[in-house]
């Protein structure tokens, strides 16, 4: 394995960067036993991981 060496320091970098796409207020969940257990009362933010990539090829 090839070890690199930074010449530049990493304050240099920035920390992080976020996208955020705009959402919709669509109401909550009928049943809040079920959101409860989903983690989340709005349906659009209930987003399983099924531990796989979800993207088209």
């Amino acid at each position: 394995m090839k070890d690199y060496i930074y010449k530049e320091t990493l304050a240099n970098f920035p920390l992080a960067m976020a996208y955020v796409p705009m959402q919709h207020f669509n109401g909550i969940c009928d049943n809040l036993e079920e959101a409860f257990s989903d983690g989340t009362v709005f349906p659009e933010l209930n987003k399983p991981f099924t531990g796989r990539r979800h993207c088209k090829k």
